[in-house]
């Protein structure tokens, strides 16, 4: 019976063991989880305020980038007009006939290049200079 009374001991004590592991389990998970849902909260915060500031820095240096070319197209169109400005300066005002005829022969051909060829509408004048009509007639 003594053998017995050991064996009873022993099962009491696994069974009072399994208890309190099984209350100290729950302990920890209740202070655990909550502790684990503020650090995820934290960490998604975190990971957010990232991607923002990622997009924020984007849109900075795509501002950036259309600066650049409108400083750059600026310029361009100032050295168009310094351009233009010289090749009247060149012609003294006094065109020709035939320079008429050029310019308007070189227009044709690149619109002719984009597909598209406008209508021609002859007025007596000078030189018969060409008028070009805003529709256009394509291929």
């Amino acid at each position: 019976m003594a053998r017995q009374e050991v064996v009873d001991r022993k099962k009491v004590i696994w069974v009072v063991i399994g208890v309190v592991f099984t209350i100290l389990l729950i302990l920890v998970l209740m202070w655990g989880i909550p502790t684990y849902q503020v650090w995820e909260q934290e960490m998604s915060g975190k990971a957010e305020m990232a991607r923002a500031e990622q997009n924020r820095k984007i849109l900075i240096e795509e501002a950036k980038a259309k600066l650049e070319a409108e400083k750059l197209n600026a310029e361009a169109e100032v050295e168009r007009a310094k351009g233009m400005a010289q090749a009247m300066e060149i012609e003294n005002g006094k065109l020709s006939s035939t320079y008429n005829q050029y310019l308007f022969i070189r227009t044709l051909e690149k619109l002719a290049d984009k597909g598209s060829i406008p209508q021609i509408i002859y007025l007596p004048s000078e030189g018969l200079v060409p008028v070009m009509d805003l529709k256009t007639v394509t291929e």
